[in-house]
């Protein structure tokens, strides 16, 4: 079985913001989906259907467009679509990275 690394931040402070208190387990699950759907390129991407990350996280595709939605307003990942029926391509995002390289400390 292959690892991938998971930023600190992710475990120690997304995780309790987006549970406790954003309340959305499931844009949890699914941010943590998407990192290592990216990680397996370069680009910090990956072209997911909803129903795909349904079916490979067990949660239902309604609360996987929910979560979807979720992260993109927290800015976490960025979805592009083509079309309105294209498979989107979903950017992860890691804000945080960005704010440590500036020197401006993590939200909390």
């Amino acid at each position: 079985m292959k690892s991938i690394a998971v930023d600190d931040y992710v475990l120690d402070v997304l995780m309790r913001d987006l549970i406790g208190h954003d309340k959305s387990p499931s844009a949890y699950a699914v941010y943590l989906y998407l990192w290592r759907r990216a990680r397996e390129g370069d680009e910090w991407s990956a072209r997911v259907s909803h129903k795909s990350i349904a079916d490979d996280t067990g949660l239902s595709k309604s609360a996987v467009q929910a979560a979807v939605r979720h992260l993109n307003a927290r800015k976490l990942i960025r979805s592009v679509h083509e079309s309105l029926t294209a498979t989107p391509l979903h950017h992860v995002l890691r804000p945080w990275a960005s704010r440590r390289r500036t020197g401006t400390p993590p939200r909390t």
